[in-house]
């Protein structure tokens, strides 16, 4: 019986797994065959996370946080998980080819996959010009022409953020008007630096080493057309990982694992959930790096119940005694102070 497994090996799932092994835990996390150490390894320069000031490669922090949670004695199992059981004290996770571990605890941190255009070079081009996230990239696009995809409050909020760097940007939408709230809406378009192309989409990414331009296609009449540009941020929502969840744990509205407040709690005793899979809104390496530590926090603590708990059961004798103790010393002192009060009274 494991003490506690961790499902995902991006910064909130390795943060989680160096606090948990520091606790002496012995902690397994379980990383992924195909997808280990999460969205961050398909990002280039990360010049935002603390302790850098050069910068990093995605990969390579990734790297450092396996490498650092292995050196405290987490086990790390490069599988992926089919199903899991989290009703009652002992938890089962099943794996492809792992086998089926059991656990008292469970830390969900599985992340989120930002949703993609679908198109035939936008993988080959990632982190070469396309990226889903502004606050992660947009420096590294100053004086440059680029464009954002989409039409809600995320879309609106990237190409605002991104006309602190870039000359000019194009918002890219299938239709005619936004979805994003209308304060969003406004920003953006009072923006100098933002132009709309309504009523089309990106139907091609071109570049050999890089993004050059899109074609794009209008929706009303078919016609396509030619966007030169130094740089494409798609985006059109991200979808959490809670697959494996589902009709086990409660969600939000936002379709994220619900936790308790600030905690990582989730509706399931001896269940925790951090990082992406519970924030809907942040979505960066540093903050789910922290909701990894107040996962690991929490279950540390729940465990630590646990075994008080267990002790209490297999102890009955002993409470027993120490209650009947207790009992003739309360007695004793009340006979003792009722004998004081008759001498008191006597005198």
């Amino acid at each position: 019986m494991r003490n506690v497994i961790i499902i995902g090996s991006g910064p909130a799932g390795y943060t989680a797994a160096i606090y948990a092994a520091r606790a002496n835990l012995k902690p397994v996390l379980i990383a992924s065959s195909v997808e280990a150490g999460g969205e961050l390894m398909n990002t280039t320069e990360v010049e935002n996370f603390p302790g850098f000031p050069q910068g990093i490669q995605g990969p390579d922090l990734m790297f450092k946080m396996q490498e650092q949670a292995e050196r405290f004695g987490t086990e790390v199992i490069l599988d992926d998980v089919t199903e899991v059981s989290l009703d009652g004290p002992v938890k089962t996770v099943t794996t492809g080819y792992s086998g089926t571990l059991e656990a008292r605890s469970v830390i969900f941190a599985t992340g989120s996959a930002y949703r993609k255009l679908g198109l035939a070079d936008e993988e080959r081009l990632s982190g070469r010009g396309i990226s889903w996230c502004a606050t992660c990239d947009g420096f590294f696009f100053k004086e440059k022409t680029i464009a954002v995809v989409g039409g809600g409050d995320s879309a609106m909020e990237e190409a605002t953020f991104l006309t602190r760097f870039a000359s000019k940007v194009y918002v890219i939408h299938r239709k005619d008007s936004l979805r994003a709230s209308k304060i969003m809406q406004e920003r953006a378009f009072q923006n100098e630096k933002i132009e709309f192309l309504w009523n089309n989409e990106v139907v091609g990414i071109n570049g050999d080493n890089a993004v050059e331009s899109v074609t794009l296609r209008n929706t009303v009449d078919g016609s396509e057309q030619v966007l030169p540009l130094g740089g494409l941020f798609v985006a059109i929502g991200n979808d959490p990982r809670v697959h494996l969840v589902h009709q086990q744990l409660e969600l939000t509205s936002d379709g994220v694992i619900a936790v308790d407040g600030r905690s990582s709690r989730t509706s399931l005793a001896g269940v925790f959930a951090a990082g992406d899979v519970i924030d809907p809104h942040y979505r960066q390496a540093i903050t789910a790096a922290a909701s990894g530590t107040v996962a690991a926090l929490d279950m540390e603590s729940y465990l630590a119940e646990l075994e008080q708990a267990e002790a209490h059961l297999d102890a009955p004798a002993d409470h027993e005694a120490e209650a009947e103790a207790e009992a003739v010393e309360s007695a004793s002192a009340r006979a003792a102070a009722s004998a004081s009060e008759a001498a008191t009274v006597g005198a």
